[in-house]
Parts: structure tokens; C-alpha cells; sequence
């Protein structure tokens, strides 16, 4: 399912009325602050192998920033839905390329590649991209209603 789809169905409505620039756009803002709520989720899930690696927050940040995709590959595989092959038949890539990814070898796919990879994991886990996509739209509402307050307040 693609963003726009995604959140269409998320926020109720059939149709957004925006132009393909303002979707792509929205897209890539999407796209953007899901791999920042993945980096918490996954922040969360590492958080006694930190503690025992003695991590500042620079440490954690870098590391998950490097290692984002194959921890959502982990992911994906400890559902037990898909395997290597799985995720590499899904992605159109060849296995060797996903093993490399999942042990940590190549830390910098492709975004067409993330992106996919992203996808299945948004099939296998439904529930944590609705929260995610929940917590996201909640905080653009909040700073929308936070920012027109602050406009009235300085037009007054």
C-alpha cells in the first residue's frame, strides 16, 4: 500500500486534494519521520544492549542510523512470515544482497531497496505503523494548532 493510501485510510478521508509535487512531498515527509519513529522503536528494543555497551546518545543514534534496515530485516524475520528468500523474492533483489544487510555487511542499500524492505515490514507489523502513523499525524495537528495560536496571538 503506498503512503498517500496509507493515510488517507488513517486520517478517513477518500481523496486528498493536493498535486503530484505536494504528494511526493508529502510522501518523502512521510517516508522521512516513519524512519525516525523506527529508529525509537528500535531504541527501545536495544535499550539493555546499550546500557551493557555503555552508549551515549551519539553512540545510540549511530548506530541505529547505520544498522536501521537490518534491524527491520530482523524484524521481519523473527514474525517468521517471510525468510531470506522471502524478503529478497518481495524486494526483487537477489538473496546474497539481503543476507548482507541482515549481518550487517552493507549498511547502505538503496533507497528503492529501504523502501521496499519498509513496505514488507509495514505488512507484517500493520499495528506499529498505524501507531506510528498515529503518533505522526498527532504531532502535525498539535504544532498546526500550536502554530495558529501563535500567529493569532502575534497578529493581535
Amino acid at each position: 500500500m503506498a503512503a498517500m493510501e496509507f493515510l488517507t485510510q488513517l486520517i478517513g478521508c477518500k481523496k486528498l486534494n493536493v498535486s503530484i509535487e505536494e504528494t511526493l512531498i508529502l510522501e518523502i515527509e512521510i517516508f522521512t519521520r516513519i524512519c525516525e519513529e523506527l529508529k525509537n522503536f528500535f531504541k527501545i528494543q536495544y535499550t539493555n544492549y546499550f546500557l551493557l555497551m555503555k552508549f551515549n546518545l551519539e553512540m545510540e543514534d549511530a548506530m541505529l542510523e547505520e544498522n536501521m534496515i537490518r534491524c527491520v530485516i530482523n524484524d521481519i524475520l523473527t514474525t517468521e512470515e517471510y525468510s531470506l528468500s522471502g524478503i529478497a523474492y518481495y524486494t526483487q533483489t537477489s538473496e546474497d544482497v539481503i543476507l548482507d544487510l541482515a549481518i550487517g555487511r552493507n549498511t547502505m542499500p538503496s533507497l528503492t531497496l529501504s523502501r521496499k524492505i519498509i513496505d514488507l515490514h509495514r505488512s507484517v507489523k500493520p499495528h506499529l505503523y498505524r501507531e506510528i502513523m498515529k503518533k505522526i499525524s498527532a504531532r502535525y495537528l498539535h504544532k498546526e494548532t500550536f502554530e495558529t495560536e501563535n500567529y493569532a496571538t502575534f497578529y493581535k
